[in-house]
């Protein structure tokens, strides 16, 4: 078989696009290794000041646990939702694909006004709600990511044929927890992880909303860091980078091995 040939100007174009990507990177990373007291390099003191951090480790375990609330209210709330539209409501996909732009075009500054005023006003909420990050972040959080979750979702089910594996799974006697448990979920793994990740990666980099709440995560903790220390900012900087990447990467090894064909209850 004859392979393809690559074009010049597409070989040109990628390496324009690598070193728009990388060269900032490197710089950050040669800039992050350079020695506080000196000046030179090579030290790796700066990581060294951010890893022996206790508020390094706070905020991170707190971002990452926010994350974490979030992707599973988020999960809990839009599978069965978009598994219903698709199944019954096909004509309101375009309606519930709107709403989840929405978060797109709301700045969250507004979303974090909006919200503090819905609950302390209207809700009356009372302070020890309003205080607490696992109540009021992930609420917020789970409206932030409700477009990512929602699109792969959607993809997801685009994938597969609704109509009959939930017609076999309840031509076999099972409920609609079961079918939507062990046949539907199973065959949207890849899209319900896509999603997950994605949330992951968006509130481990969410900075407005926290910062506005009077929280502190991991974001605010490398503004803080940022304003304060010159080399242990660009090593926690690439920290964070690396941190959303491994989730890219996550999506990318959970796409290639993801097996082919449908399933029905019990992996038959």
């Amino acid at each position: 078989m004859k392979r393809p040939r690559i074009s010049l100007s597409a070989v040109v174009w990628l390496l324009v696009g690598a070193a728009y990507f990388l060269i900032p990177l490197l710089g950050t990373f040669l800039f992050s290794i350079k020695d506080a007291q000196t000046g030179n390099c090579c030290s790796v003191s700066a990581y060294g000041v951010i890893l022996h951090d206790p508020q390094f480790w706070v905020t991170i375990k707190l971002s990452f646990r926010l994350a974490l609330e979030t992707i599973a209210i988020g999960l809990l709330l839009f599978v069965p939702t978009v598994y219903f539209v698709h199944l019954k409501l096909p004509r309101l996909r375009p309606v519930v694909g709107f709403i989840a732009l929405v978060p797109f075009v709301v700045p969250p500054i507004i979303l974090v006004v909006g919200l503090l005023k819905f609950q302390k006003d209207t809700l009356h909420l009372p302070f020890w709600f309003l205080g607490r990050p696992d109540l009021y972040l992930v609420g917020a959080y789970v409206i932030l990511a409700f477009p990512y979750i929602y699109f792969a979702l959607d993809a997801g089910f685009r994938a597969i044929d609704v109509h009959t594996l939930t017609e076999a799974s309840q031509n076999l006697g099972a409920s609609w927890r079961t079918t939507l448990s062990r046949v539907i979920l199973p065959n949207i793994r890849v899209a319900a992880l896509s999603g997950a990740l994605l949330t992951l990666a968006i509130v481990m980099g969410e900075f407005t909303i926290a910062t506005l709440s009077a929280f502190h995560t991991f974001p605010t903790y490398i503004q803080y860091i940022n304003e304060t220390k010159a080399y242990p900012a660009a090593a926690v900087s690439l920290m964070s980078f690396a941190i959303t990447w491994a989730a890219m990467l996550a999506i990318l090894l959970a796409g290639r091995k993801r097996g082919g064909g449908m399933r029905l209850a019990g992996g038959r």
